[in-house]
């Protein structure tokens, strides 16, 4: 483990706990976990903090993923196609993330999270109910489309950079399975699974993962990790969409700072 000051293990360790809830409700938790570790492990290389990211992540997505599963309509067999196809995407992302530089993390993170923030702004009804006739109307198609474009796209995008994967699979499956956001949560929870999987498999393989940390850090996920899948269950979609525009527009603001004061 690399050199780190108690001060800096703490706040680590608070915001994987943070990130853990956030990702649980409405993922996204890697885009308050990765500044975090980018910012608390500034001598360390990009594809050494990603991988260790994928390491945290995993365990507190799994937790909330089993907690969905056990309260929630869950179409599993749906979740755990689009999820291989994610697994396969993201597997070749974090191939190519080795070559990343930190420099060029926080711009990409600025230009997701201001997609997510116009669309969730621009649409105010998304995701509140679940949309059961266009679900019936959809049919194999728009379960062929989720597997490959969801799945794959942003399963590659998750191996690749990461931040902002959780949200996007919520907002994705709301739109292509017209799902409510409660349920999407839960599919992309376990969908989320299997696209860190992949991309953990190619971080430990490449040599890229801080264990030691990983391991203390993920104890604070997995813990967020439960209490937010159980508030995102009891509170329903409302609670859900509030939190995913407090989200992203507290990270837009604070990622717009660093990138103007750097």
């Amino acid at each position: 483990m690399p050199d780190i000051t108690l001060t800096a293990l703490i706040v680590l360790c608070l915001a994987a706990a943070a990130a853990g809830w956030i990702d649980a409700v409405v993922g996204g938790g890697g885009l308050l976990l990765l500044p975090a570790l980018l910012l608390g492990l500034p001598q360390v290389p990009a594809a050494q903090v990603l991988g260790t990211n994928k390491a945290v992540a995993i365990v507190g997505t799994s937790g909330a993923a089993v907690t969905y599963v056990r309260k929630a309509p869950v179409k599993v067999a749906t979740a755990l196609r689009i999820g291989l196809a994610a697994l396969a995407g993201s597997m070749a992302g974090a191939f190519f993330a080795a070559g990343i530089s930190s420099d060029v993390l926080r711009p990409v993170i600025m230009v997701v999270l201001l997609a997510v923030a116009a669309f969730v702004m621009l649409r105010p009804s998304f995701g509140r109910t679940a949309d059961d006739d266009a679900r019936r109307e959809a049919g194999r198609a728009r379960t062929v489309a989720a597997i490959v474009l969801v799945g794959g796209g942003i399963g590659f995008y998750d191996g690749l950079f990461g931040p902002g994967t959780g949200t996007f699979l919520v907002l994705a499956l709301t739109a292509v399975l017209h799902l409510d956001l409660v349920n999407a949560s839960a599919t992309a929870k376990i969908v989320n699974v299997c696209t860190n999987a992949g991309a953990l498999a190619m971080f430990a393989y490449q040599g890229s993962v801080l264990w030691q940390l990983a391991a203390l850090m993920a104890v604070f996920n997995l813990a967020g990790g439960l209490v937010g899948a159980r508030m995102a269950l009891s509170r329903g979609s409302g609670f859900v969409r509030g939190v995913l525009l407090v989200v992203v527009f507290s990270l837009v603001a604070k990622l717009a700072f660093d990138q103007w004061a750097g």
